[in-house]
């Protein structure tokens, strides 16, 4: 079965999906992503050693403001009222990483996953940012949509 590229008309050009017909559903999206650090600046990291403080709350509330911008970034994403949006920041000790999850949810008639995922990616940024005069080979990787619901598509679990 092939699908659609729901972003270009019939004769190839761009264009912003017509969602004007779809019904308000409930909506939920969670992706994930991660910074991976050398295992040194890691720990210089982890211990909260740098001279900008708490990367893991600053990252989160970046991650927060990001998604809310998300249509300004994407040029064919929908501006959505977001009503509910968590980003959480985890070490993970053994991968000497940061483990970004970001949740987003709105009652509407198209889907948050670009949200969740312009939360994590811009929460990975700030930690990146943050902790660049420690180790400039950090790896923002897997990132991923981890779940979604609501809508016509229905359910998505990566797990599933």
């Amino acid at each position: 079965m092939t699908k659609d590229l729901t972003h270009f008309d019939e004769k190839g050009r761009a264009r912003m999906v017509d969602v004007s017909a779809k019904s308000e559903t409930q909506r939920r999206a969670v992706a994930q992503g991660r910074v991976v650090f050398t295992e040194e600046s890691f720990q210089v990291v982890r211990s909260g050693g740098v001279k900008k403080g708490d990367i893991a709350s600053v990252a989160e509330l970046a991650g927060i403001m990001g998604a809310k911008r998300t249509s300004d970034l994407i040029p064919l994403c929908h501006p959505l009222p977001i009503t509910g949006l968590t980003v959480r920041i985890e070490p993970d000790d053994a991968a000497h990483a940061f483990v970004v999850t970001a949740e987003v949810k709105t009652a509407g008639k198209t889907g948050v996953e670009m949200e969740a995922l312009t939360a994590v990616m811009t929460a990975c940024l700030t930690i990146y940012d943050m902790a660049k005069a420690v180790d400039k080979s950090m790896i923002i990787d897997d990132v991923k949509l981890l779940e979604k619901s609501g809508g016509k598509s229905g359910d998505f679990n990566r797990d599933e």
